[in-house]
């Protein structure tokens, strides 16, 4: 009985195959009951419409030609008027799907023309949900129609269209480029079939871009154009409700475009801010294509005096080398130290400080040492001391270090005694009184202290240029072709520090000589390269080039293995920095040099030429140089021709012995054979010493090629580092992901990679303090290569310089205990601590401005001074070169002046910059605003904007120095 039910009970719990075909039939009708069910769902409303529109769709298929007309407009009627929710297909177009194919071929029959073109209206939008992928049926029945109607199809409508004519014209252009290239051996193949001419699709192009700009989908208009390559024909079509928003699109892709397409897009925003008297905006764009005549172009809309003199301060912060005869002063910075004292006053920063207020050795249990009893030099630490306090006061013409002590500077030896000198001039930056302070010390015998009062003049002349008097070149061109190499190198470092970005013909009169004459030593010729590249950075000026490209020629493979080659290439780079293609001439004319240096100048011309650009592709092929080569390959090719050379020697042996066996010559007598073998042994010890003269000789030349080839690729390794950071520091992504780059090269790269990719992080974050960067610099600045870790703390003083920073400060306190032994390490840090209180915290390095344009002086100058530290001992060495620093520094203010250029206080609300593009209304362009008075100090990527309507701004953008007018339509809040 037990068995009997457990059976039963397995039977039913296994059905038969009949039961379970029946469970599948159950489960199909089920769905098919369900389909019904969703059919017959549909509502009353619902259901009439469709029934409507399967009956126009009969009755345009019927021979009634009568009922044609009426029967297709109601149909697009009903298109048009269907509402429903975004995320769901009109009903229309739903219902009228399975009809498709049935509509083409009514189109297909019909002959009036005036119908034909209805139809096509019609399924051009119905095309968009049911063509195939790639048919672009929607693109092909509006060439089709003659209806204009585009907008009545709405959004949707119009954006796919403008989707289809990108994919379309660019199918053309790649059949056209498949047609002219005879190498291709077949035919692109097109997806579309149906013929259309780019004339056509730019036409309908033109009747969409209106529909776009009215409706907010300015970005759209801008792709569009983009796709059809007729970006120049935007501005006919923006007005003043649309401009901003079309210009502000238009920069912000420029980074990530292709030339010429972001030459293209720059030069299109220019000429619609220009035509929407936009001054301030046009003048930034026209600087960062860097066209003269575009900049006069913007000079010349205006003869407003009050918009020059504005126009003129934007210049003037970019060491701008334009002359506009009424605005020449404002051009040439002459009352910048004027504004940057009145800043000082204002923020209560007019004491004088000394290096002991940042060291705070009071601070440190272990500093007592640091000055005695620890067997350090301390004329360095004296000399640090000085390079310090010359940061620390830059441009406030007052400190009590070196102006109140005459005998500071003799507390320093030998080159020392240069920068110490040379550091009043730091103090006195932008204001020509340093000049009187200086003159005493140019009568002095010391050798050095005259050099030192030499770059002293350039320093405190740095970018002030007023008119036709220029005190540093009268006082400076008589020194220039002095007998003592000191003071040549330094009066024409001055030189260099005072005319960067100017462009002066005289000082190109001057310096050329010396920068072409190769019997000279290769340090002059460097300096004087050097120093004329900052004066005419980013010009690509043909005669610099030559004396350059000679210079390289001409030396000998020895002049050519020191550091100064490096200022010579890098004199160069600078020439053509942001000159993108332009570079291609030199590239070819350096390829002629044959030395192993070649690859590295390319490597650097390169990269200054791209710099700013974001050129992924340019990246990756640094990343490449960066990568090492696979040597077992290498070796096993050398081991492959070891093994063919035996081989032969053996062979060669045993030919020998065969061809002595075969000869037929008589046998010699006793005496004979011994006067033979006397012969022999001396020829085969002359044979020897030949031999191994020979073999010297070759060891020596092949070792001699074997360092300059290491010299070339420590250039060419470290170009590529800094290179990485130059091109990336114009947009935010490339910059986070090089740094990601940074870590991995200093894990897996050589020590040549590791000691520059400190320096790299630096430039790529000068004057922009960021946590997770100080605090990566601050691992590498304890790094068992010493070199690695005076270059980490150099890079931490370039990322906090000039924002008084108290973690980084705090930091280098630290540093300065930890290295207090060690004589270089702890000059270096000094040298930091010096820069993070740049200007009691009031000045920037930082390359770009709120507008985006590269700063191509303060560039020059950092590269300038990074390429020196790639050997820190020789920086070290020649110290007096940090100072190039200088024509790279301005400072971070808003200063308001009112019409009459005297300066006002008003309020304004100081943030962090958002970026707004492409956001819609009227976003707010800052966040996490406090109000102050102004002056202001600006900190890196803050924004400011006025706190009330009472004043109304000539410039855009409030930064630097702005001009303010009363708004006459203001009334007070009660």
């Amino acid at each position: 009985m037990v068995e009997e039910s457990s059976q039963r009970e397995d039977k039913q719990a296994q059905p038969s195959n009949g039961s379970q075909q029946a469970l599948k039939d159950e489960k199909v009708a089920k769905t098919q009951n369900n389909k019904k069910e969703e059919v017959e769902e549909l509502s009353e409303e619902d259901l009439k419409l469709k029934n409507n529109l399967e009956t126009l769709v009969e009755r345009l298929s019927e021979d009634d030609a009568s009922l044609y007309e009426p029967s297709l407009i109601q149909l697009k009627e009903l298109i048009r008027d269907s509402t429903s929710s975004m995320t769901a297909v009109p009903k229309p177009l739903k219902f009228l799907r399975p009809s498709y194919p049935q509509l083409c071929g009514v189109y297909d029959k019909w002959t009036d023309k005036k119908l034909k073109s209805l139809m096509a209206d019609a399924l051009s939008v119905l095309g968009m949900t049911y063509s195939d992928e790639g048919k672009r049926d929607s693109l092909k029945f509006r060439l089709l129609s003659d209806e204009k109607n585009i907008e009545s199809w709405g959004h949707e409508y119009v954006r796919h269209l403008a989707l289809e004519i990108g994919g379309v014209y660019n199918e053309q252009v790649e059949k056209e480029a498949g047609d002219s290239s005879e190498a291709s051996p077949e035919p692109s193949k097109s997806s579309i079939d149906f013929d259309v001419s780019k004339e056509s699709l730019i036409q309908l192009s033109l009747e969409i871009v209106p529909y776009f700009l009215k409706h907010n989908g300015e970005a759209d208009a801008v792709d569009l154009l983009l796709e059809i390559e007729s970006i120049d024909k935007l501005p006919q079509f923006v007005d003043e409700n649309t401009f901003q928003r079309v210009c502000q699109y238009m920069v912000a892709c420029v980074p990530l475009l292709p030339p010429p397409d972001d030459v293209f897009f720059l030069q299109t925003a220019y000429s619609i801010y220009l035509s929407e008297s936009q001054l301030t905006e046009a003048l930034a764009l026209a600087i960062r294509l860097d066209d003269e005549s575009l900049i006069r172009a913007v000079f010349d809309a205006t003869t407003n005096a009050v918009v020059h003199k504005q126009l003129a301060y934007i210049l003037s912060a970019q060491k701008s080398s334009f002359e506009y005869e009424n605005v020449q002063d404002i051009i040439g910075n002459t009352h910048l130290s004027e504004h940057f004292l009145f800043l000082a006053k204002e923020l209560n920063l007019t004491v004088p400080k000394v290096p002991e207020d940042i060291y705070k050795s009071h601070l440190d249990n272990s500093s007592k040492g640091v000055f005695a009893g620890t067997g350090l030099d301390s004329a360095q630490q004296n000399l640090a001391a000085s390079f310090v306090n010359g940061f620390l006061n830059l441009g406030y013409c007052s400190d009590k270090l070196i102006l109140g002590d005459d005998n500071w500077v003799y507390k320093t030896k030998g080159d020392g005694m240069t920068s110490t000198v040379a550091s009043i001039g730091s103090i006195y930056q932008w204001n020509l009184d340093g000049l009187q302070q200086l003159d005493k010390y140019l009568y002095v015998e010391e050798t050095e202290v005259k050099a030192g009062a030499l770059l002293g003049i350039g320093l405190s002349a740095c970018g002030i240029h007023d008119g036709d008097v220029e005190p540093a070149l009268l006082l400076l061109q008589d020194y220039v072709t002095n007998s003592d190499k000191k003071i040549s190198t330094a009066s024409i470092l001055g030189l260099g520090i005072a005319f960067a970005g100017s462009r002066n013909d005289e000082l190109l009169g001057l310096l050329l000589p010396i920068a072409a004459d190769t019997s000279l030593p290769i340090e002059t010729s460097a300096m004087a390269s050097l120093a004329l590249a900052h004066a005419f950075v980013g010009t690509c000026n043909g005669d610099i080039t030559a004396a350059i490209v000679d210079n390289l020629l001409e030396r000998t493979a020895s002049e050519l293995k020191t550091e100064w080659t490096r200022f010579i290439t890098l004199a160069l780079g600078i020439l053509y920095m942001g000159q993108g293609d332009q570079v291609e001439d030199v590239l070819e004319t350096i390829s002629a040099v044959d030395h192993p240096i070649t690859s590295a100048i390319e490597v650097l011309i390169n990269v200054c030429a791209y710099t700013g650009t974001g050129d992924v592709l340019l990246i990756q092929d640094l990343l490449h140089r960066l990568t090492p080569k696979n040597k077992e390959a290498e070796e096993e090719r050398e081991d492959d021709e070891e093994d063919v050379e035996f081989a032969e020697s053996i062979n060669d042996e045993l030919t020998d012995a065969l061809n002595i066996g075969k000869s037929d010559e008589p046998p010699a007598t006793a005496d004979a054979e011994d006067k033979m073998d006397v012969d022999e042994s001396n020829k085969d010890q002359s044979k020897n010493d030949k031999e191994e003269d020979t073999k010297k000789k070759e060891e020596e030349e092949k070792k001699e090629e074997e360092d300059e080839k290491e010299f070339a690729l420590i250039d060419e390794l470290t170009y590529s580092v800094l290179g990485i950071a130059m091109i990336a520091m114009g947009e935010e992504i490339g910059k986070e992901m090089s740094l990601r780059h940074f870590s991995h090269l200093m894990h897996y790269g050589n020590e040549h990679i590791r000691k520059t990719v400190p320096l790299a992080i630096g430039l790529l974050s000068a004057s922009d303090p960021q946590m997770k960067i100080f605090d990566t610099l601050s691992r590498f600045s304890h790094d068992p290569d010493l070199d690695v870790s005076m270059n980490s703390i150099f890079a931490m003083g370039l990322v906090g310089s000039g924002t008084n920073n108290a973690r980084l400060a705090q930091l280098l306190r630290q540093l300065a205990s930890y290295y207090s032994r060690e004589q270089n390490a702890l000059f270096i840090t000094r040298l930091s601590q010096g820069l993070i209180h740049m200007g009691k915290g009031t000045m920037t390095f930082d390359v770009f401005n709120d507008a985006g344009v590269l700063n191509k002086v303060a560039l020059a100058s950092l590269l300038t001074v990074l390429v020196g530290l790639v050997t820190p001992s020789f920086m070290l060495d020649h110290h007096y070169l940090f100072y190039y620093l200088n024509s790279g520094v301005r400072p971070k203010y808003i200063l308001t002046l009112n019409e009459d250029g005297e300066p006002i206080k008003v309020n304004v609300r100081v943030g962090q910059a958002v970026d707004t593009v492409g956001q819609a209304g009227k976003p707010k362009t800052i966040t996490g605003w406090i109000t102050h008075s102004t002056p202001v100090l600006l900190g890196h990527g803050e924004r400011a904007e006025l706190e009330t309507s009472e004043y109304i701004s000539y410039a855009s953008r409030l930064e630097g120095v702005v001009i303010l007018r009363k708004n006459p339509d203001y009334r007070e809040e009660e």
